[in-house]
This record gives structure tokens, C-alpha cells and sequence, in this order.
């Protein structure tokens, strides 16, 4: 065992450490010419118990969600007549949430080791793709929602299934480019995968974007959604139900989002923030992002529970949105189906 403080070898030619002194070293921040750094500190250690509901945790979420998220899909698929915009935009959140979750087995796997293997770089790189097409996914779902409602006579023509579809793929293009990025700068700072605590902020910060500008979305457009149901005068008691309800899922939605993605995001920024200069937060803020990343998790059971309300009353409130002249074009959205 080492007695006290050991001196650390200068690097060698062209900037690098050996390698069995990185692996003992408790920590070791650098930071060479102003552009990365190195901090040793990525293991997560938890008491036996609180391992083993981690553990049952991830299984239930995994079983929950699998099934869910199965049923939403085939429901989508082969039990809805009608391709509509909402359809396609929750089958691509459906097929998002179940890629998630095929992939988490083998990123917990992937936990048990620091090294940046193949499997780890797949599952882990499978996990965060579609981690931010949900994000990116819900980011659609509310601009549409806000379209029906706020602008219903521009709907007619700013929503159909085909420009739905157009934005799925785009959508699906830009978070793939985005982790191969994330991919490219991680590897040259020194590591991809979660246990790697070598990244700097040019890499984490493609995450970050990927949260934080849908977040500033789907806030202004559940709160301009909110703000137009609470100012419609209601014609009858129907029609008065009907927008309670939509405001109340549209309350639910935001929350739902902001609860699951918000804590794991502004702890990934702390660490980005403080990792350069103090490795002894390192320890605690890596805790932090294990809990806040399984939190992040439960979205796949919670929008599968969400999906049949998302549909139905949102249905109802863009039709209530528009003028009676209009209301022969509304969606038929509905996942009032039977499953027999």
C-alpha cells in the first residue's frame, strides 16, 4: 500500500502518462495546453442494498417499458386505420423509448469496466441516440400541438402526415450526426464511454444543446398551449371538459419531461463546469449523474402511459381550436381502439 503523497513521474515524449501510474492514481487533473484534461475518479461505488435496488429498479423499468412501449407500437402499426401526424410522431418516440431500452441492459454491463470496449462504445452510443431522439421527439410533438391549438387555420397546411414523416427523419439525422460527433471528440479526448472521466466540455456540450434547446421549446409552447386553453371562452359543458383535460395533459407532459431530463442535464453541466479544476467533486457529481440518469430512464414507462391521453385529447383540442369551418379537418388521432 502506498504511505503517503508519491511523486509523479514527468510524462514522456509527446505528452502522454504511463499507464500504470494513471490506474493507481486516485486523481490526477491536468490540463495541457489549455485544451483537456484527465481526472481518475469515475468509480461508483454503492452499499450492497442500495446496488440491489438499482438493480431491481432497471429490471422493472426494463419489463415495464418493454411491454408498454410493445403494445403502444402495435397498436400504431396494425391497429390505427389512419396515418396521421400525431401517429407518426409517437411511433417514433415508441421505436426511440424501446431502442433505449434494449440498450440498457449492456450499458449496465458496460459499468462494471473503465475501459472503452467495442460493446460498451455500441450499447452506450445506441442508449444516448435514442435518449435525445425522445427528447427531440417530444420537442415535436409539443411545436405540432402548439400549431393545432394557437393556429389552426395555418394547421391546415403547416400540418400533414408527409411533413410529419420529412421532420421524423430529419430528427432521427441530426441526433445520429450529433453522438458520431460526440463519438469522434470523445475518442480523441480519451474516452466515450460513461466510465471515462477524461471529457472535456467540447464534447458534453453536443449533449447539453441536445436538452437544452428542446427544453426552451417545449416550455414556450406548453405555456402559449396553456395560455390559449385558459382564454377560450367554453361554448358548453362538453366543450369545457375537453379543454380541462387538455390543459391538464399538457401540465403532465411538461412536467413529465422536465422531472426526467432537467436533474440528470444541470448535473452533466456542474460537472462539466467543475471538472477542470476540482477533482475531488468529481466522486459526489458522479453519483449524482448515476441517480439523475436512471431517473431520465423511467420516461420510456411514462410515455407509454401517456400515449393514449396525448392522442385523444389533443384531438379534441385542436378541433375545439378551430372554427366551425374547420373542424371537418381535424385529425383523427384517437387510440380508441379495440385490442381485441
Amino acid at each position: 500500500m502506498l504511505s503517503g503523497p508519491q511523486p509523479v513521474p514527468a510524462p514522456r515524449l509527446g505528452g502522454e502518462w504511463p499507464l500504470k501510474h494513471m490506474r493507481r492514481s486516485p486523481c490526477i487533473c491536468l490540463i495541457m495546453n489549455g485544451t483537456s484534461n484527465t481526472c481518475n475518479s469515475s468509480d461508483i461505488t454503492w452499499p450492497p442494498p442500495l446496488r440491489l435496488g438499482f438493480y431491481a429498479y432497471s429490471g422493472v423499468l426494463l419489463v415495464l417499458g418493454l411491454l408498454l412501449n410493445g403494445l403502444a407500437l402495435w397498436v400504431f402499426l396494425c391497429r390505427m386505420q389512419q396515418w396521421t401526424e400525431t401517429r407518426i410522431y409517437m411511433s417514433n418516440l415508441a421505436v426511440a423509448d424501446l431502442c433505449l431500452l434494449c440498450a440498457l441492459p449492456f450499458v449496465l454491463h458496460s459499468l462494471q469496466d473503465t475501459s472503452d470496449t467495442p460493446l460498451c462504445q455500441l450499447s452506450q452510443g445506441i442508449y444516448l441516440t435514442n435518449r435525445y431522439m425522445s427528447i427531440s421527439l417530444v420537442m415535436a410533438i409539443a411545436v405540432d400541438r402548439y400549431v393545432a391549438v394557437r393556429h389552426p387555420l395555418r394547421a391546415r397546411w403547416l400540418r400533414s402526415p408527409r411533413q410529419a414523416a420529412a421532420v421524423c427523419v430529419v430528427l432521427w439525422v441530426l441526433v445520429v450526426s450529433s453522438l458520431v460527433a460526440r463519438w469522434l471528440l470523445g475518442m480523441q479526448e480519451g474516452g466515450f464511454c460513461f466510465r471515462s472521466s477524461r471529457h472535456n466540455f467540447n464534447s458534453v456540450a453536443i449533449s447539453l444543446l441536445g436538452f437544452y434547446l428542446p427544453l426552451a421549446v417545449v416550455v414556450f409552447c406548453s405555456l402559449k398551449v396553456l395560455t390559449a386553453l385558459a382564454q377560450r371562452p367554453p361554448a358548453d359543458v362538453e366543450q369545457a371538459e375537453a379543454t380541462s383535460k387538455a390543459a391538464r395533459m399538457v401540465w403532465a407532459n411538461l412536467v413529465v419531461f422536465v422531472v426526467c431530463f432537467l436533474p440528470l442535464h444541470v448535473a452533466l453541466t456542474v460537472r462539466v463546469a467543475v471538472g477542470l479544476h476540482a477533482c475531488g467533486l468529481l466522486k459526489t457529481l458522479n453519483h449524482v449523474l448515476y441517480i439523475t440518469s436512471k431517473l431520465s430512464d423511467a420516461n420510456c414507462c411514462l410515455d407509454a402511459i401517456c400515449y393514449y391521453y396525448m392522442a385523444k385529447e389533443f384531438q379534441e383540442a385542436s378541433a375545439l381550436a378551430a372554427p366551425s369551418s374547420t373542424k371537418a379537418h381535424k385529425s383523427q388521432d384517437s387510440l380508441c381502439v379495440t385490442l381485441t
